[in-house]
């Protein structure tokens, strides 16, 4: 993947096939972005999947057939009968069982084992073993506003499938701090992989020029800031902070919290996970966002925030909605102009100290990646807290 940044120079160029062509493919012109196995992903948001009703979608090159059953319980296929190859969200599903369009095979939506096969004789039906077929199944569950698919390491090539494989670390929640509060969520597509869709996600000097708004702040509020930053398992913290005072929200949020002192804390954690947590005095704002991998050259910014904010206002969610639909927006027109320079595969450069969240993402990612090839364990790039400083 990337070499160990450790030992290098402060300014350093990222690996990039230099002697691919211009005309090749996008991913081919950027860092490798190899997708990480083993972990939770967001699918879909709930809303977006009914009862008795098929939704397609795509997770890590994955092409995934998710539903509900008659009761309302999530579940995530590979979309693909294992026959013929007939996507089974083309087929019919009652309930309780996909049947595909093709050959009429059928197969449980939760496990995905076959319950049927109608062309077989009885003859034949006493020789096959219907019930040791399966279409790829994974553990599938639905929370703070979006269907999670745990997403295991892939079997070898050629290798059928069995019930699905089980998760091997908890589900990612949303952090929140009192029994009464709002949430919203955002989805939005990137035009770029998952390695750059996660290292402008952790970006903290393109604020100025990207998302700028009279209500947010102008290119001319840029100053000196300093940070601290602490290892945590699979990542690493912003800690406890007073929030920038060049944001106009934060001010207001401090007058109406009447709140001596605001303190935003951001964790990034291994695949794709950004957790921010803003609390003044009693009231306090938290959310979650990810980076979903589509595919290799293409990505997906999740987020769902919740609150005990503003709880009266009768539009709160829908403002906070055209907030952060402004922040992506932008965004997504940032990644749309970088992917068209990428295109001519240029050299890129990681600095400090801004970039230095970047660095340890890359850090991160290869040596997880290296500890499940040997099956050490995996080293982490901080060996303790660490100051940076950068004008933003």
């Amino acid at each position: 993947m990337m070499a160990d940044m450790a030992d290098l120079p402060s300014t350093e160029v990222l690996q990039i096939s230099s002697s691919a062509p211009a005309s090749e493919p996008l991913q081919q012109q950027t860092p490798d972005a190899l997708l990480l196995h083993g972990f939770w992903y967001r699918a879909l948001p709930s809303d977006r999947v009914s009862r008795h009703k098929l939704q397609k979608t795509l997770l890590l090159g994955i092409s995934l057939v998710v539903g509900r059953d008659k009761s309302g319980r999530v579940f995530a296929l590979r979309d693909s009968c294992p026959h013929r190859g007939i996507p089974l969200s083309d087929g019919q599903f009652d309930g309780a069982q996909i049947e595909c369009c093709y050959h009429g095979w059928k197969f449980d939506c939760h496990s995905g084992q076959c319950t049927a096969i109608p062309s077989l004789t009885a003859e034949q039906a006493q020789k096959i073993r219907v019930d040791r077929i399966y279409a790829g199944s994974f553990v599938c569950e639905e929370h703070d506003e979006f269907i999670w698919v745990f997403v295991p390491e892939p079997g070898p090539a050629g290798a059928g499938f069995t019930r699905a494989a089980a998760p091997t670390e908890p589900l990612p929640r949303v952090p929140t701090f009192s029994g009464k509060f709002k949430s919203a969520y955002l989805v939005a597509d990137l035009a770029c992989n998952i390695d750059h869709g996660i290292i402008g996600l952790m970006d903290p000097a393109h604020g100025p020029f990207v998302h700028q708004a009279w209500w947010w702040r102008q290119r001319a509020s840029i100053h000196e800031k300093q940070k601290n930053f602490e290892p945590i398992p699979n990542g690493f913290r912003m800690a406890a902070h007073t929030p920038s005072s060049n944001s106009a929200p934060y001010k207001l949020l401090q007058m109406y919290a009447e709140a001596k002192s605001i303190t935003t804390t951001i964790d990034f954690e291994l695949p794709n996970r950004r957790v921010e947590t803003i609390r003044a005095g009693k009231y306090w704002f938290s959310s979650l966002t990810t980076v979903t991998p589509i595919t290799r050259e293409r990505c997906r910014i999740d987020v769902v925030a919740s609150w005990n904010l503003f709880r009266w206002l009768p539009f709160a969610p829908e403002m906070l909605k055209f907030v952060f639909a402004k922040f992506v927006a932008q965004d997504q027109e940032t990644m749309e102009m970088q992917a068209e320079g990428l295109k001519h595969n240029p050299h890129l450069m990681l600095i400090d100290d801004a970039d230095r969240p970047a660095k340890w993402y890359f850090q991160l990612k290869n040596n997880y990646l290296e500890a499940k090839r040997t099956g050490g364990e995996m080293k982490h790039p901080l060996a303790g807290p660490v100051t940076l400083r950068w004008r933003s």
